[in-house]
């Protein structure tokens, strides 16, 4: 099992930055895929950015450019820098993580779940 919460949501205007961090506990090794979802009212949950072990990141094309993932090992802790958001971007955002290799941006393959921070962004 892996406890992953999330902190770091809230309300900015349009082109404004958010950091969003995901503190990971209670594994017994240490995942190896983590990354951030996202969803919208109404639409279902999408792959925004994800990071191996190694720190090699794979976003979706729609962030890239503006958002960064990062992952701090020692301190078993993910971050999302997400810079000029957009108002559609308005959504819960979700820190997930798994053991197996393949770090895709597809949802289902992840196994542990944080609860979700929401981030709104208004133009």
């Amino acid at each position: 099992q892996v406890q992953l919460v999330e902190s770091g949501g809230g309300s900015v205007q349009s082109g404004g930055s958010v950091r969003l961090s995901c503190a990971a506990a209670r594994y017994t090794y240490r995942p190896y895929c983590m990354g951030w979802f996202r969803q919208a009212p109404g639409k279902g949950r999408e792959g925004v950015a994800v990071i191996d072990l190694n720190g090699a990141p794979t976003y979706a094309d729609s962030v890239k450019g503006r958002f960064t993932i990062s992952r701090d090992n020692a301190k078993n802790t993910l971050y999302l820098q997400m810079d000029n958001l957009k108002p559609e971007e308005t959504a819960m955002y979700y820190c997930a993580a798994k053991m197996s290799f393949a770090c895709s941006l597809t949802p289902l393959t992840y196994n542990f779940w944080g609860q979700g921070t929401q981030v709104t962004v208004s133009s």
